[in-house]
């Protein structure tokens, strides 16, 4: 686990408490999955432009990024795509636009993920067209904006009550672009497991496709590597944990706050040292992850994970838990 630079903490004591969270936010904290992404990333990359600069048309292919909600596999693309440096996100003197982000529109039809593709790229439909007529656009647009990658978020959706015809159009659609005979694009896919009914719903597609996934944190594996994450956070908050935080009893019950997801523990650790920072002290303690959560979650003391002995019982993403079918 390794976290990228925010700005010093020590610098940002005589600002205000708001901006010394947005600070902790900066911080990017990466794991196995992230670096994974990032290599597969900058491979296809790279064989992309090694492909254009030698003339030779070949098949794009797919990183399917996949975790539960809260995991933080949303913002391992932002940061991916944010700190390649010789990334061409947008150019204003050409129209270059290497990698086109945008979340799957709702309601999903092929239509309306056509329409807002095209005004991603920076061409909004003005005028009523059939499906295959958008999508046609969209890959002219691809072309010639000289995108290399088209990454849609929450791509689960894609799948969202379609029937078992319409999904094949889906699938049928992904492999067009990737397979254009012109001008081939890779597709990164983030989102939840239901993203997986649509990489295997064509053995082709499936193919193309690396697969990547964000894993739920362990109570015991990952005690160490969330103590490591306390400690970085204080030190960048200029704060120091308590003993009873730096416990791997006290990192166990974090993670099941958590819900065992990457993403949400971050959340929760940036939040309790707001809650720190609120009250003036300079020593974190786990007073704050009690206070952070009760304000969070709405719950009552005995189903707040700092508090219940036998918190792994305790379904954390329930809001406002008073006890009424309150264990998993």
């Amino acid at each position: 686990m390794t976290a990228t630079n925010g700005p010093s903490m020590t610098e940002s004591l005589n600002i205000g408490i708001p901006q010394r969270v947005l600070a902790l936010r900066s911080i990017f904290s990466s794991n196995r999955a992230y670096r994974q992404f990032e290599e597969r990333f900058r491979y296809l990359l790279e064989r992309r432009r090694a492909e254009i600069a030698a003339g030779v048309v070949a098949e794009a292919r797919c990183i399917a990024l996949i975790g539960a909600s809260g995991s933080g596999k949303t913002t391992a693309a932002r940061h991916l795509f944010a700190v390649q440096p010789d990334l061409v996100l947008e150019e204003p003197e050409t129209p270059r636009m290497e990698v086109a982000s945008l979340p799957v529109p709702t309601p999903a039809t092929l239509k309306f993920v056509g329409q807002t593709t095209l005004t991603a790229l920076g061409f909004p439909l003005r005028r009523e067209r059939t499906a295959q007529t958008i999508w046609d656009m969209v890959k002219d647009h691809l072309a010639a904006r000289q995108t290399l990658f088209l990454h849609y978020d929450e791509a689960q959706d894609l799948s969202a009550h379609q029937t078992p015809k319409e999904l094949t159009s889906v699938v049928n659609t992904l492999k067009s672009l990737m397979q254009h005979p012109v001008w081939p694009v890779g597709l990164i896919l983030t989102g939840t497991a239901e993203l997986k009914t649509i990489i295997n719903h064509d053995a082709q597609l499936a193919r193309r496709v690396y697969p990547i996934e964000f894993p739920r944190l362990d109570l015991v594996l990952d005690a160490e590597r969330v103590r490591q994450l306390l400690c970085l956070y204080s030190r960048r908050a200029d704060m120091t944990p308590c003993n009873e935080v730096g416990t791997t009893e006290f990192a166990a019950r974090l993670i099941h706050a958590g819900a065992r997801e990457f993403g949400l523990l971050i959340e929760l650790v940036i939040a309790a040292l707001e809650e720190a920072m609120l009250s003036g002290a300079e020593t974190l303690e786990i007073l704050h992850f009690t206070r952070m959560f009760g304000k969070r979650a709405g719950c009552i003391d005995g189903l707040n994970p700092f508090v219940a002995g036998d918190f792994e019982r305790i379904d954390t993403r329930k809001l406002l838990n008073h006890g009424e079918c309150d264990v998993q």
